[in-house]
């Protein structure tokens, strides 16, 4: 059983969840009307941090399930929280600062780099 991949990947939808829902503040805050993605800069800010969270979900989730798989729950886990704290220092870092999301931005991508090389390790082994 991958219990502890199940509740990372619960944690991983809950940090989109609390990014959308920040983006959604901006939007109101700003009044910024929808379709329009222009607003001051803490509303882009917010929009982008959700939309790259979007965008990084598959480069998780697909290696997240795989490497539970082949190499095991807590390794995947390992990597699910991983990204999660990546996540949050990314999302903190560009609401002070677009430039300061860096730190977040490389742990996250770390954390998936390595379930896809744990994925190619457990099925070495299998």
């Amino acid at each position: 059983m991958n219990n502890l991949t199940a509740w990372t990947t619960l944690a991983a939808l809950g940090v989109y969840t609390w990014t959308g829902y920040k983006a959604g503040a901006a939007r109101v805050k700003y009044k910024v009307l929808a379709p329009s993605m222009e607003g001051p800069l803490a509303f882009q800010s917010a929009q982008r941090v959700q939309a790259n969270t979007l965008e990084q979900l598959p480069l998780l989730l697909a290696p997240l399930w795989l490497c539970a798989l082949f190499l095991g729950d807590q390794w995947a886990a390992g990597g699910g929280v991983l990204w999660c704290v990546g996540r949050v220092l990314y999302a903190l870092g560009y609401y002070r600062d677009p430039a300061k999301r860096e730190l977040g931005f490389g742990v996250s991508l770390t954390a998936c780099c390595l379930l896809m090389v744990g994925t190619g390790v457990g099925l070495l082994l299998h």
